[in-house]
């Protein structure tokens, strides 16, 4: 994984989890064991959501700074996000046999590619022209450490904004990570 002490910016960083998110679903397809299914959605779906918290906490705060259409721009992806989280907990309750999760498993990954096409070849080529080199260097660092904390389940009723991830986030991560310890659900 790329990171700010071998050069890597947050870009790189989401851009990577793009990557892995993407292959998990990938894998999600390939497989049919019902065990591997549950275990490898419940990992993409921590990773999906914690990626995204992250992004909300620090990447559009600087996104609404730098960009003339930073506004515009954010709150689209946060609509993108919201359905994501829709569709994230669909397939939490969603036998992994069943045709209603292959639908909403397909629904996701739609979801994933347009939202990804939207910031690898609009948003993150802009950001890396204004934002100064250092600036998306720190950046990086910040956004893992926000996934370490944050919330490993979707929870689409709650806000999608900085203050609300950076304020009640790490508590609603922790109460997360343990359901998933108590559970043995797969997290990564």
């Amino acid at each position: 994984m790329t990171s700010p002490q071998n050069g890597g910016d947050v870009i790189d960083v989401l851009v990577n989890d793009h990557r892995d998110v993407t292959a998990l679903i990938g894998e999600i397809w390939a497989v049919a064991d019902p065990m591997i299914r549950r275990d490898l959605t419940d990992t993409a779906i921590s990773e999906l959501v914690r990626h995204a918290v992250a992004e909300e906490m620090y990447v559009y705060p600087v996104m609404r700074k730098y960009l003339d259409d930073g506004d515009k721009a954010v709150e689209h992806d946060i609509e993108e996000h919201k359905e994501l989280e829709e569709t994230m907990k669909r397939l939490e309750d969603l036998d992994v046999s069943g045709l209603e999760f292959d639908l909403a498993l397909r629904k996701l990954e739609e979801l994933l590619t347009d939202h990804v096409h939207d910031e690898e070849d609009e948003q993150f080529p802009k950001l890396r022209r204004v934002v100064p080199h250092e600036e998306l260097v720190e950046l990086a660092g910040k956004v893992q450490t926000a996934k370490k904390l944050a919330p490993t389940r979707p929870h689409p009723g709650a806000p999608n904004s900085e203050l609300f991830h950076k304020l009640v986030g790490p508590g609603v991560g922790l109460v997360d990570r343990l359901r998933d310890k108590l559970s043995g659900r797969a997290t990564k």
